[in-house]
């Protein structure tokens, strides 16, 4: 593994493993800030919970243990989607730049909304990342064109041996053998 990988990665995700931490221990602080976002999209999964405090928490753990896996190396891509997929939300929940009315507010929210914007595309290369290795869309298709390739072989071998073969045989037994 490379070490911008081995030093990229932890440092990405060290925001997410302490900020979901933070999420875990205390939702109370940033339930009110997260209402708004969390209302309509609970009226339209049910599987979530009804809570406010209960997806806080919930998405602070997914953030603690994606970053964790993303820290570590181990399933970077999925935990990079999983990261991704929570600072969404948390994005548009607590830097609503367009609607503070100080102008220094206004800023250091846009700021904070442009550097979730900034993390997000890190994740997003995160997550398409294969490390060297060829994706599987690219080893399926690299598979199948070797077998095509392969097959047409063997039938251009069959083809140009079928036909010595048949009139050796038709000799063979012309001469009675």
């Amino acid at each position: 593994m490379s070490l911008l990988r081995v030093t990229g990665r932890p440092m990405l995700a060290s925001m997410f493993v302490a900020g979901g931490l933070e999420s875990l221990r205390h939702p109370e602080d940033v339930s009110p800030v997260a209402e708004p976002v969390v209302r309509p999209v609970t009226e339209r999964v049910d599987a979530l919970p009804d809570r406010t405090e209960q997806l806080v928490q919930l998405n602070g753990a997914v953030q603690v243990v994606a970053g964790a896996l993303l820290g570590i190396g181990r399933l970077p891509r999925l935990s990079a989607l999983a990261i991704a997929a929570t600072l969404v939300p948390t994005t548009l929940a607590a830097h609503r730049f367009w609607e503070a009315d100080d102008p220094s507010e206004r800023t250091q929210q846009r700021i904070h909304f442009l550097k979730n914007l900034s993390m997000l595309g890190g994740l997003l290369i995160t997550a398409d990342d294969t490390a060297g290795k060829p994706s599987l869309r690219w080893r399926g298709h690299h598979a199948a064109t070797d077998l095509r390739r392969d097959a047409h072989l063997v039938s251009r071998t069959v083809r140009a041996t079928a036909r010595p073969a048949a009139a050796a045989g038709g000799i063979k037994a012309k001469l009675g053998g």
